[in-house]
């Protein structure tokens, strides 16, 4: 076989693979479509009746024949999700439009999201970076939207970002940075030292980018920088593309302490001096401590800095003691977000 018949054949499978993909997507939309407007259908069926039992016994006699006569597919579940699904999304347009997107396994995952704007940012975030079913799934359960930057905002705020996201594929890093950090992959216990974590997150650095997040690019460890004849050294550098910006994460053992905030500033700035290139953003700051001082990081006014703190754990709580945990930090956020602005 010639180099020539090679590279036809080499096209003609791409040729057929992408066809194959997407007359999975077509499929896919197709389906979807049909459960959408079975779920109109029961959802006008149900309107019109005024008994509470009748919408239960209307979906069971109604899977029980589409069964019979149409085969698998009918199962008193899927009619329910179809419903559930027609609810979230009567706007057909809006529906279409994420249909072609997104498969009925990723729409079902994310219409039992009751919270309007988790459910958002679930949507646009998985039609953004293209997660799987499973990694959706995860995202969820790791309480992704609890530990975003964002769910701390106003709601307004909140629904403007939002937006930026789903028109112009916007990314803030209110979007991107968490608090706090599941590290639990690092296997660390009991006592341990800066140098131990930093080889930690090396030795799992794979694991470390997953938790990060999409787009974060590994760049140096303990980079050394020189001011004024004295060595500083970066616990890890990393570069974030869609932010177009360096990120320094910084590597703390206790709680967050005012003198960090002066150590980070000199590295943004440095950074910014003289390894910023045209065309990026001014570098970000995350400083991870494996405990916070809310008042002090409140007084200190990181952000304005571009600095960021968050906790790592590295032994998980039981998953109920850390959702409280979670939402009482967005609470407390969201209290003094309206004490400032009130």
């Amino acid at each position: 076989m010639d180099k020539i018949e090679k590279q036809a054949i080499s096209k003609i499978m791409a040729l057929i693979e992408e066809s194959t993909k997407q007359a999975a997507l077509s499929v896919n939309a197709i389906m979807s479509s049909l459960y959408w407007h079975i779920g109109r259908e029961i959802k006008i069926v149900l309107l019109q009746s005024q008994k509470p039992e009748y919408g239960k016994n209307f979906i069971e006699n109604l899977s029980k024949v589409l069964t019979e006569k149409c085969g698998k597919g009918y199962k008193k579940t899927n009619l329910f999700n179809a419903l559930k699904m027609f609810e979230v999304f009567e706007d057909e347009q809006i529906f279409h439009a994420l249909s072609g997107k997104l498969s009925w396994t990723h729409l079902r995952t994310i219409i039992y999201i009751d919270d309007p704007l988790k459910r958002a940012f679930y949507l646009e975030m998985c039609k953004l970076e293209r997660w799987s079913t499973r990694t959706l799934q995860e995202r969820i359960k790791s309480m992704l939207y609890e530990r975003t930057a964002l769910s701390k905002k106003p709601e307004e705020l909140i629904k403007q970002e939002l937006q930026a996201l789903k028109n112009e594929q916007k990314i803030s890093p209110d979007l991107i940075f968490k608090d706090p950090y599941f590290l639990d992959f690092l296997g660390l216990k009991d006592t341990y030292s800066e140098k131990d974590l930093e080889s930690a997150i090396l030795a799992e650095l794979q694991s470390f980018l997953i938790e990060l997040g999409n787009d974060f690019a590994f760049l140096a460890r303990q980079k050394r920088i020189t001011i004024d004849h004295t060595d500083y050294y970066i616990d890890l550098l990393f570069y974030h593309r869609r932010l177009k910006c360096l990120v320094v994460i910084d590597l703390k053992l206790g709680d967050f302490e005012a003198a960090y905030k002066g150590q980070m500033e000199l590295y943004l700035r440095y950074l910014e001096k003289y390894e910023k290139v045209e065309g990026e953003n001014l570098p970000i700051g995350l400083i991870l401590c494996s405990g916070k001082n809310e008042e002090h990081i409140e007084l200190l006014d990181l952000e304005k800095s571009n600095i960021r703190v968050a906790e790592y754990l590295t032994i998980l709580p039981p998953m109920e003691l850390l959702k409280e945990k979670l939402h009482r930090a967005i609470a407390h956020a969201k209290n003094r977000n309206q004490r400032e602005n009130g």
